[in-house]
């Protein structure tokens, strides 16, 4: 007997599609408005931002740089996060430019089988983050107009996402791994060199061709996230039109209030769900009324998550390969409830420091001081949980890397 499971999909998928289209027509005029919202975002801020970065991290892979980094690094990357050396470089492609080029790169290094799927599985899962000038510029400043707010959420950000690199080390540890013989009779720079230039020989493009290549590819790649942002900026105005962000509010802002969070935190919550710029503005106009604490990790959160817009181009891109989907969605939730707990415990703590440090000269009478105020025993049971969970994180860290280190030696 056939599963009927198909079948349900097949007809899930229909009429998802038919009340998507229903709705088009139910409300031309805010998915035209939304369209063109989602257009104006792309172009005015993506693009510019991406399409450099794009062109350029393809041209380096023709010049072979990930062959060079992965020599250099692979002391680090190997026994640390179970990478092969080239990971390093999405690694720090990805953290300078944010997402989605982490994912756009690990495809490339699996089609140049440089990494096997576990391996590109890891590495999508970590190194695909926001950019640092989006935290502290559009974030900090443009909606939270606080220079040390983006110190803190970038901070947490990075740190969080090195931690879900260790935890995603981890993952399928069985799988398959790219071969290592290194020659240590000769310097770790020289073979550094001579992968790289082997590596360029190996692609026998001339510059001209490789810079033509990289424009071409990266314009593709750029078309594929800018229709992602339209469509997405169009499926939100939707469920706003049909009362879904509503409902879906009422019932996260329940479950929030039932934990002592208030009820107006739920729909930075949903929309950061669905597209990260919205959840972070929506969480930034609580800034005045709640604890900054508490603002500062939705905040994070959401950043961390990267909205489901995000999540549709990283499957797009990883579709390409053998690499799955649900290994970087189990890390975007990881990453998601890490960076919460960082950044409501230790990033809070840090942003207290940074307002004291912005206060006038030191007073000359010290202010009253109440030991049982500070003491751990009053903190709020989320907060004890956070505070628990920052610590466990902190000492899982430290004991990989020294585990990290003595393999590495051995």
């Amino acid at each position: 007997m056939r599963s009927i499971k198909p079948y349900i999909n097949t007809a899930l998928f229909a009429v998802i599609s038919f009340v998507l289209a229903a709705s088009l027509l139910l409300f031309p005029q805010a998915s035209f408005l939304a369209a063109l919202r989602g257009l104006k975002i792309w172009w005015d801020v993506v693009f510019p931002a991406l399409l450099p970065f794009f062109i350029t991290s393809e041209i380096l892979l023709g010049l072979g740089l990930a062959h060079f980094m992965g020599v250099l690094l692979e002391p680090l990357m190997r026994p640390v996060f179970n990478i092969p050396g080239p990971g390093s470089f999405v690694w720090t492609m990805g953290f300078a430019s944010g997402y989605p080029i982490s994912a756009k790169l690990t495809v490339r290094l699996r089609e140049k089988k440089l990494i096997s799927r576990a391996e590109g599985e890891r590495l999508v899962s970590y190194t695909t983050t926001s950019d640092p000038v989006f935290i502290t510029g559009a974030v900090a400043i443009g909606f939270f107009h606080s220079a040390k707010v983006g110190l803190v959420l970038l901070i947490a950000h990075y740190t969080t996402a090195l931690i879900v690199g260790l935890i995603m080390a981890r993952h399928n540890r069985d799988g398959e791994r790219t071969p290592y013989r290194p020659d240590s009779s000769k310097p770790l720079l020289y073979r550094a060199l001579a992968s790289m230039h082997h590596a360029r020989l190996q692609d026998g493009r001339s510059f001209g061709k490789l810079m033509g290549d990289a424009v071409a590819t990266s314009l593709q790649t750029q078309m594929v996230v800018g229709g992602f942002i339209l469509l997405f900026s169009v499926l939100l105005t939707l469920f706003m039109k049909l009362k879904l962000i509503a409902l879906l509010s009422a019932l996260l802002g329940a479950m929030l209030a039932l934990f002592g969070y208030p009820f107006e935190a739920a729909q930075a919550f949903i929309y950061g769900l669905f597209e990260v710029t919205l959840g972070a503005k929506q969480a930034s106009e609580l800034f005045g009324s709640q604890a900054p604490a508490l603002v500062m990790a939705i905040t994070s959160a959401v950043l961390a998550w990267g909205g489901l817009s995000v999540h549709a181009q990283v499957a797009s891109m990883l579709a390409e390969t053998d690499i799955r989907y649900w290994p970087f969605l189990f890390a975007r939730i990881c990453h998601a409830m890490l960076a919460f707990a960082f950044t409501y415990t230790i990033g809070a703590f840090l942003y207290d420091k940074l307002q004291q440090t912005t206060q006038s000269a030191l007073p000359v009478w010290l202010p009253a001081f109440n030991p049982a105020q500070e003491s751990l025993w009053a903190l709020s049971p989320p907060q004890m949980v956070s505070l628990l969970v920052c610590a466990g994180m902190l000492l899982f860290t430290i004991i990989s890397v020294h585990l990290g280190a003595l393999l590495a030696k051995k």
